[in-house]
């Protein structure tokens, strides 16, 4: 399974009803972080109603934390827009 595969799956228990990954990888080549084979820096977009009245950092605190493995096997960077459904 892929990353982004594997971030789909470790996101699913937000519920999410929209959820875009982009893997922007090739963008970074050179830079920290960067690893042949991509796969270390993504774009997040993700609504979801169990992030309705949160701040923008307690979004950004819940992915990150569902996303805890993936940063420790080599996610080296997210940009996450997340918001609620509502938004």
């Amino acid at each position: 399974m892929n990353r982004e595969n594997r971030i789909r799956a470790l996101l699913a228990p937000l519920a999410p009803v929209e959820l875009d990954i982009l893997d922007e990888s090739e963008k970074h080549h050179g830079h920290g972080g960067w690893r042949e084979g991509g796969e270390t820096h993504y774009r997040l977009r993700i609504r979801a109603a169990t992030l309705d009245g949160l701040s923008r950092v307690e979004c950004h605190r819940r992915v990150n934390a569902l996303l805890a493995p993936e940063f420790a096997s080599g996610l080296h960077a997210l940009a996450i827009d997340a918001k609620g459904s509502a938004a």
